[in-house]
């Protein structure tokens, strides 16, 4: 690890390069805003729609502002977020359609900001009370809302473990190809379960959630899409909520860091509990740091953010060894598959 600033002439970066890092992050601040503001009023939909617009035709159809729009897209356009001309006739930078005005699509990002700039916003204005008294405001228990931006920020992950990850595991697709039985925990509004009765059409879906708010979205979904007979939604505890050793695959995406450490290890015995001899876990989540070194890697960027983005909420990201303690613990004696998934997501897989 490099020395830092005021270490004395062997420091590796200068003060200039620090302050330029602050300028940076300050930047970043502000980019949120203005990709939250974009949502909220409808100006990358519109760009996307009516591309080539001026600032006064999109304030004029949108009933906005001309000269904040004017700065909005001059920003915007800094911040390569838009490309533009000198006549002031902006469009979508590339792949920006999909990523800011196309909500269904798997690269949306549009929740995954809201969920900073709504929810984490409004929580560090909490934070120097909680960090007294430890309070948390609970994942669980939030509104719809935040359920809906949930589901929107790993709407991405979810269809990349529903046609890739899922069926890349071989026991899996197998099971699953066969017409076996899934479970996912902590399965929210239900996303995942669409997307896999999808993928493989004979297989039968569980989610359990201890959650309810996003269970009722969960099962009008299901229920538009007509998965009814193959997709049930159950509300309460893995351990008591489902049939034992009644499923083959079991599924956890982004909630691992989600449950309380005091009740990982029953949680994840229950999951144990549900799936054959033989059944499979995989598991998608974050894996913070062991050692100080690591909290420099590339690769551990993310789940630092989580862990702190998330102080509030009462979530404890999971290091690899206590990852690794819990499945072993649980009785999943086979070997545990360890990968990573793009910006700093980890892919586990075992088998009871």
């Amino acid at each position: 690890m490099r020395n830092e600033p005021g270490q004395g002439e062997g420091s590796a970066i200068s003060a200039d390069e620090q302050v330029g890092r602050i300028f940076a992050w300050r930047r970043g601040f502000n980019a949120m805003h203005l990709i939250d503001l974009g949502i909220r009023l409808g100006l990358w939909r519109e760009l996307a729609e009516r591309p080539e617009s001026t600032p006064a035709e999109l304030a004029s159809r949108l009933g906005l502002h001309a000269p904040y729009v004017e700065v909005w897209c001059t920003t915007a356009c800094g911040f390569e977020l838009l490309d533009g001309d000198d006549a002031h006739r902006y469009r979508l930078a590339p792949h920006m359609r999909d990523i800011l005005a196309t909500p269904a699509h798997p690269r949306y990002l549009g929740g995954y900001v809201q969920l900073g700039t709504e929810f984490a916003t409004a929580d560090y204005r909490l934070a120097r009370e909680a960090f007294r008294d430890g309070t948390t405001a609970p994942f669980q228990g939030r509104s719809a809302e935040f359920a809906e931006f949930v589901a929107q920020a790993i709407m991405g992950v979810n269809l990349l473990v529903a046609r890739k990850i899922l069926p890349g595991i071989p026991g899996v697709a197998a099971a699953l190809g066969a017409g076996g039985a899934l479970l996912e925990v902590g399965c929210g509004t239900g996303r995942l379960q669409m997307q896999v009765a999808e993928v493989f059409p004979l297989a039968r879906c569980t989610g359990v959630d201890v959650d309810p708010t996003g269970l009722v979205a969960a099962r009008e979904a299901i229920a538009r899409a007509g998965l009814a007979d193959r997709v049930a939604i159950v509300e309460g505890d893995v351990a008591v909520a489902v049939p034992r050793e009644a499923f083959d695959v079991a599924v956890m995406v982004e909630v691992l860091h989600e449950i309380a450490p005091r009740i990982r290890p029953a949680v994840i015995q229950g999951i144990a509990g549900a799936l054959r001899p033989g059944g499979w876990l995989v598991i998608v989540d974050e894996t913070y740091p062991s050692s100080i070194a690591e909290t420099r890697l590339p690769e551990f960027a993310f789940p630092l953010q989580t862990g702190f983005e998330e102080l509030m909420w009462g979530n404890v990201v999971p290091t690899r060894e206590e990852q690794e303690a819990l499945l072993r613990g649980a009785g999943f004696a086979g070997a545990i598959q360890r990968s990573l998934l793009g910006a700093g997501f980890t892919l586990l897989a075992t088998r009871k």
